[in-house]
């Protein structure tokens, strides 16, 4: 990538910046799910290089500008896996997956603490995050927090979840979409927008407190 930069070297890589790959990370990660997906070990591996090849081309990018490089990213979470992981690492002791996310997440909260701090009640997410996932982090951050929004079911949602299987999640995401596809409604937006009532409404409910 070094060479490819260079003077001398690809036209179409020299011009490149870190806004300018936003859409061919997108898109390289979307073919890499679609072969998780399916199995495809073969094709896979070829995706698992092209996701590989963003993080070199931003590393790359960034070490012209005197920022950091490779080894810097290679570096900074090697340190972190090392330190969230202390039951692997040092003498902690934990017993199960649930007490290793536990752990995890108060290591996550000290370290944030040194960091850009959280302006409202629920984890500031990025703009780009699709509705669904935007969705269920917003619960997450609800059930975690045990906060209170009244466009939140939690009795539904609990009765949803009964005997609920990933083909019939698929299968009614799927049909929802149709019909709001008919109905001249783009789902994403919809659910984009009830996303910001709920993360609204419990925001105004500390600023009352």
């Amino acid at each position: 990538m070094a060479r490819l930069r260079a003077p001398g070297g690809c036209p179409w890589d020299i011009e490149q910046t870190h806004q300018s790959l936003c859409d061919n990370l997108i898109e390289e990660a979307a073919e890499l799910l679609e072969t998780i997906d399916r199995g495809d070990f073969d094709h896979m591996r070829e995706e698992l290089g092209d996701v590989l090849l963003q993080v070199v081309f931003h590393s790359q990018m960034a070490a012209e500008a005197g920022h950091f490089n490779f080894d810097d990213v290679a570096a900074e979470i090697n340190e972190k896996l090392v330190r969230r992981h202390p039951h692997v690492f040092g003498d902690m002791d934990l017993e199960d997956s649930q007490a290793v996310l536990k752990e995890w997440e108060a290591i996550k909260a000290k370290e944030k603490k040194n960091g850009p701090k959280q302006m409202g009640v629920l984890k500031d997410l990025p703009q780009s995050l699709n509705a669904i996932l935007t969705a269920r982090e917003i619960l997450k951050q609800i059930a975690k927090k045990s906060l209170q929004s009244s466009y939140v079911e939690e009795k539904i949602i609990e009765e949803k979840s009964e005997q609920l299987t990933e083909e019939k999640v698929g299968e009614e995401l799927f049909n929802w979409i149709g019909a709001a596809r008919v109905a001249g409604i783009d789902p994403e937006s919809a659910l984009r927008r009830y996303c910001l009532k709920v993360s609204d409404e419990i925001e105004a409910q500390k600023r009352r407190a």
